[in-house]
């Protein structure tokens, strides 16, 4: 078994470049790796996508990230055709970052929205274009005045920062989740806090995704539309731009 893969994003979001080492090339072409940049996906955030550059300068374009049997194990799957690297190579890896940038600005835009809307989540998916969180809620509630209060609070730019708890912190605390179905990653000896506003005014809850340095940087987003998903759950779905632009 392989050592656990050192996650350099989990302390730098913005870190787009690393080197890393390869540790193991599986069947199905996956590489792992001793450290890396790369977002494996988890709670709703896709993985991170790029490439690896070799020493001769040729590319490995990757088309997924993920963990392996467990969250301490990231795993990169090269493009079908690509080719393989060696156990105990030296590789520079690089994250598509304009993808990533607009999913920390979407990850981030979610979070807001549970502030807008406190109530208990039921699911989430973070995309390059749409987000849409679901909420445990039968109250009608008007999509226009969410966009204006999420809006105030992107033009506010609170900072976003991280904290760090260890997983029996979190286990004595279970109120700070705001999910219903998903829980914070746990295992790995200590929880990621998504702090936003000076000492958490805003906001304040565990969560292992990428996120942006202030609300300023999502930019404009609006709700698209909200959705009756059962008596007591509805789907709000997140996009970017401003409702009057895109109307």
């Amino acid at each position: 078994m392989t050592a656990p893969t050192l996650a350099l994003f989990r302390d730098d979001f913005y870190l787009a470049t690393a080197e890393g080492v390869v540790t193991a090339v599986h069947e199905d072409g996956s590489v792992e790796l001793d450290q890396t940049c790369f977002y494996a996906a988890s709670g709703g955030q896709p993985g991170d996508t790029g490439f690896f550059e070799r020493a001769d300068g040729s590319r490995i374009a990757l088309g997924e990230t993920r963990h392996g049997e467990n969250k301490s194990i990231i795993l990169h799957r090269p493009l079908e055709g690509e080719a393989l690297p060696s156990v105990g190579e030296k590789l520079v890896l690089h994250v598509d970052w304009p993808r990533r940038y607009r999913l920390m600005r979407m990850h981030t835009a979610c979070h807001l929205l549970s502030v807008v809307c406190p109530f208990p989540i039921t699911g989430a998916a973070v995309g390059e274009e749409e987000s849409r969180v679901d909420f445990d809620m039968s109250e009608t509630i008007d999509k226009e005045q969410v966009t204006a209060d999420l809006m105030r609070l992107v033009g506010e730019n609170h900072p976003i920062y991280l904290q760090w708890i260890t997983d029996e912190e979190l286990a004595a605390n279970p109120g700070i989740v705001k999910s219903k179905n998903v829980r914070p990653p746990v295992g790995l000896g200590r929880v990621s806090l998504v702090c936003i506003g000076e000492n958490s005014a805003v906001d304040s809850q565990p969560c292992g995704g990428t996120h942006v340095s202030e609300t300023q940087e999502v930019g404009a987003i609006h709700i698209a539309k909200i959705e009756k998903k059962g008596k007591e759950n509805r789907r709000f779905r997140i996009r970017f731009g401003s409702p009057e632009v895109l109307a």
